[in-house]
């Protein structure tokens, strides 16, 4: 069994768009996995333990994911993955998931932005400045590597300006400007995309008035954007199982998974006056799959440290 701590995954240097085409072969192919809903354990309103299991049958993997957020740790998200041999249900690796739950989060969501935003969209609002966002807009930029755009930041604390910091160190940063926001409203009207990672909020974070026709939202941890569900004209999600309790899901005005999109079984955007709203709650797929990709990378490279797990080798009795 091979372990791969964060330190260990980091050094890989794994691309931004190998990041993209391993959310778009998942999201392809994702009617040809096994996959339950993640089982999400609530002790407090902000802590919370998610479990994500699933299976890959035509890489002949499986895995879990285990996520856990504590407000008063650092980092507040937290999480792990056990990688399997599908044919045989040994375990082949366990991988620190931080960096593989920010960038395949990231890379989901500029996937989505590649998939609904409008044709011509350039000014993107961003609510909630940490890694996550930082993965995304590092995926976006890699996607339209001389696409102009205005990134409008809410401002909290100085995240704003070491987000600048962060994105001015980029590769294809030179056509990105800057605009700093005061309110939730301020940031999200006059943004034909809004990004939330946001990982807690008590209420919606603005009116109805503030979101603009052909607007696309992406709330990346779902909260803060309820009002939107009963007015936007398109509700997209990554696995209806993880949206159908949602409080008005049977009021969405047209509803449909974002793989059914991506294989044309229905439209996705059809007008650039269309509000569409996109609730990727997180499919456990992306984190095996890129758990396989970068196991695969590690022992190319020989890193990671290799343990004999040592489980029994026949039927035992106590």
């Amino acid at each position: 069994m091979k372990i791969l701590s964060h330190t260990d995954i980091m050094s890989l240097n794994i691309n931004p768009i190998e990041c993209y085409q391993w959310v778009e072969n998942m999201l392809r192919n994702k009617e040809r996995t096994i996959l339950p809903p993640k089982i999400s354990i609530k002790p407090s309103e902000d802590v919370f333990y998610n479990v994500m299991p699933s299976l890959i049958t035509d890489s002949e993997v499986g895995g879990l994911k285990v996520v856990t957020r504590y407000p008063n740790r650092m980092p507040t998200l937290d999480s792990q993955i056990m990688l399997f041999d599908y044919s045989n249900g040994e375990l082949k690796a366990l991988l620190d998931g931080n960096f593989i739950t920010t960038m395949r989060t990231g890379a989901v969501a500029a996937h989505s932005v590649k998939l609904f935003a409008k044709k011509k969209f350039s000014k993107v609002g961003l609510i909630g400045l940490g890694n996550q966002t930082r993965a995304t807009i590092r995926v976006l930029l890699s996607l339209y590597p001389n696409k102009r755009m205005t990134l409008r930041l809410m401002k909290y604390k100085n995240q704003h300006e070491l987000f600048v910091d962060y994105i001015r160190s980029l590769p294809n940063a030179m056509n990105i400007d800057f605009e700093f926001c005061d309110t939730y409203e301020s940031t999200v009207r006059g943004s034909e995309v809004i990004i939330s990672s946001v990982t807690y909020f008590a209420h919606d974070v603005c009116g109805d008035a503030c979101f603009e026709e052909g607007c696309l939202v992406i709330p990346i941890h779902t909260r803060g954007f309820m009002n939107c569900d009963l007015f936007f004209d398109k509700v997209f999600a990554d696995d209806t199982e993880h949206v159908n309790g949602f409080k008005y899901f049977n009021q969405f005005k047209r509803y449909a998974e974002v793989t059914d999109v991506v294989n044309r079984k229905v439209s996705g955007r059809e007008n650039e006056k269309e509000r569409i709203i996109v609730y990727n709650i997180g499919l456990s797929i992306h984190d095996v799959n890129f758990a396989e990709k970068i196991y695969r990378i590690a022992e190319n490279r020989d890193v990671g440290l290799n343990v004999e797990f040592q489980p029994p080798s026949n039927k035992f009795w106590i």
